[in-house]
Parts: C-alpha cells; structure tokens; sequence
C-alpha cells in the first residue's frame, strides 16, 4: 500500500470513529425506588394490668352500707390513692378513711385503691334501702313559697353553708366514737318526709332532740368551727358548723347562743353553744344534721344508743 493511500485510510477510521457515540454509562436507581432500611418494631406500651375485684372486706369495710350510713375502711398498704364513685377520699397516712352513703343512695358505691405497682383494687359496696317515715297530707297543700325577705338573704346564707362544709379543716374527729351533743326526748328523726297532696317536700335532714332553752351543747367530736351564725340565719337561726376532718361535717341549729368562734378547734364533749328556738322552729330543740362531700347521712347510728339524762 502507498502512503497516500495509507494515510486516506487512517483518516476514514478516525471520521467513524467520531460518529460512533460513547458508550451510555449504566443509569442510576431513581431516589424513590432505593431500598431503605428496615426499622424495628416499636415496643408495644406497657398496660397497667386489670383491676383485682375484690371484697369490701379487703378494705377493712362492712360488707354493705346502710342509706344515710358511714364505714371506716383501711386501704392497703402503700396505696397511693382511693376513690368512690370516680371522686377522691381522703387517705390517712395510716390508711385509714371514711365513706359515707347518702340518704338516697341506691344500688352499689365502687372504691378502688390505686397501688405502687400500677396494680387498682376495686371493691362494690351494696347500699341497703332504709324504711323511712313518710307521711301523707291528702288534704293539706304544701307550705307557701316563702316571702321576699327570705328570698333576698337566703343565697347568701346557703353560699356560707355551703363553704363551710367545704373547708376541709384538718381534724382527726372524724375517727372517733361520736357522743350526743345534748341528750333528751328525740323528736325529729332523719329522713321523714311529708307529700302533700301527692306532692313530697324536703325530708327531715337531721335528728331532733327536744330540750328546754338554754340546755349546754357538746361538741360530739374533736372538730375546727367553719361557721358560726349569728345573727341568725332565716331558718336555721343560729347556726354552728363543725369540720370533723376527712370531709365529715356536723351542723347544729337554732340555737340561743354560740360559745365557740370561727377556725376554734374544740374537743370532744367541750361545750359549743345552747339550745334555743332561733329561726324557724316550733320549739326549743336541737336540731343536728351531718353531711359527708355532700351527702346526707344519720347521726342517729353515728352516735348510737342515747345515754339516759
């Protein structure tokens, strides 16, 4: 071959060659298509484990309340918290509490006591029904709508009663044996009720003892005073409220005189007052009536048999 004809090839083979494209390099995986890792499970949350029913027993409870009835009960130990019915109860550091079922109560009260470890016992508490005094008035209307007088003062009067109620004084009264504050002829029970014409007015909310004006009034347990009334109020008169602790409360009416003043700490059997007739009463009496967060319950079987005197 001659040169010239040597060098014409070598220049075709590098015309080709230019017209050949390059190799395409090998297309990358699109971001959305690349394999991620794999993540492990998330643990699955620990649940606290069911409540253990058990019974009131347990607790340190009778095996049923009455309506209008209290019990003591000590939690377990350790317990964190306990509840009736959903609403906190206030725990000694002993242990020990109170419940109470009001005078309407029915079917069963539910507490549960909440421990260290997570674990809730949880305990029913059957409500027996009490046979109360109900009288009839077919031809007698019910009491007229009271007058404006009353009207005007008694939101203010049921406002103090209601914060008295509340204070949640510190007391350890609540734990002891209750004694009458004045002994005599009882003459108002708790929980009667009057329908008139079919129509039932307020029960009786405490138990009457009929005395002479002027007889002492004890204190029937230790207790911090929330409310002294005086002068009085439209129907309870002068009225003293005491704070037992643990969210009982005991209540005395229409009396001639209170000896005691607002946050005093009395003892068991000092004197707090004297029967009188003040508000709306027909007579001198005492009238004590005992309230627990709201409920109404019988000081009747709180303090027991009446001693004679």
């Amino acid at each position: 071959m001659s040169g010239r004809s040597f060098a014409v090839t070598l220049a075709s083979a590098a015309a080709l060659s230019a017209c050949v494209p390059p190799a395409a390099a090998p297309l990358a995986a699109p971001a959305d298509t690349v394999a991620a890792p794999r993540d492990e499970p998330a643990p699955r949350p620990t649940l606290p484990p069911p409540p253990e029913l058990v019974s009131p027993l347990r607790l340190g409870l009778p095996p049923a309340i009455a309506q209008g009835g209290v019990a003591l009960g000590t939690a377990p130990s350790g317990a964190t918290r306990l509840t009736l019915d959903g609403a906190p109860v206030s725990l000694a550091p002993d242990g020990r509490f109170l419940v109470a079922a009001d005078r309407d109560a029915t079917g069963v009260l539910t507490l549960s006591a909440a421990l260290p470890d997570a674990h809730t016992l949880t305990a029913t508490l059957p409500v027996t029904p009490r046979a109360w005094r109900i009288e009839r008035l077919d031809q007698v209307a019910k009491v007229p709508v009271p007058d404006a007088d009353f009207a005007r003062r008694r939101p203010a009067e049921l406002r103090q009663i209601a914060a008295a109620r509340a204070a949640d004084a510190v007391s350890d009264g609540w734990r002891q044996r209750f004694r009458w504050p004045v002994t005599g002829r009882i003459s108002g029970q708790f929980g009667a009720q009057r329908v008139y014409r079919g129509e039932p007015g307020s029960y009786h909310g405490g138990v009457d003892v009929a005395r002479g004006e002027g007889t002492p009034v004890i204190a029937p347990a230790d207790g911090v005073v929330t409310l002294a009334a005086d002068p009085p109020f439209t129907l309870e008169g002068r009225l003293l409220i005491l704070d037992h602790g643990a969210g009982l409360t005991s209540a005395f009416l229409h009396l001639s005189r209170i000896d005691v003043r607002v946050g005093q700490h009395v003892r068991q059997g000092e004197p707090i007052g004297r029967v009188g007739r003040t508000g709306r009463a027909s007579g001198p009496h005492l009238h004590w009536a005992m309230t627990w967060r709201g409920s109404r319950i019988d000081p009747q079987p709180v303090a027991g048999a009446m001693p004679a005197g």
